[in-house]
């Protein structure tokens, strides 16, 4: 365990970081599933806006990788674009 002072408190702070920036990917995750459960496609158009913006919020604050996000975000339109 750190001795420093400013140590502990980094510790202190990843701690804390780290469980903020799990519950948020874990309920973006969430979200993508749900809106790939729904069936009904005006239903995930108006639903498609939110979750994006979820995951375009987790690449900014660094949680994860901008590519990821991307290849979510795409994967998400391609999905919902070729449901019939």
């Amino acid at each position: 365990m750190a001795n420093h002072k400013a140590t502990k408190k980094d510790v202190r702070q990843s701690a804390k970081r780290r469980d903020r920036n799990r519950y948020y990917g874990k309920t973006t995750r969430n979200a993508i599933r749900n809106l790939l459960a729904i069936t009904d496609k005006s239903a995930t158009t108006a639903e498609m806006p939110k979750v994006i913006s979820r995951i375009d919020k987790l690449a900014k604050r660094n949680v994860i990788h901008k590519n990821k996000a991307s290849n979510l975000e795409s994967g998400i339109v391609k999905k919902i674009t070729t449901m019939a």
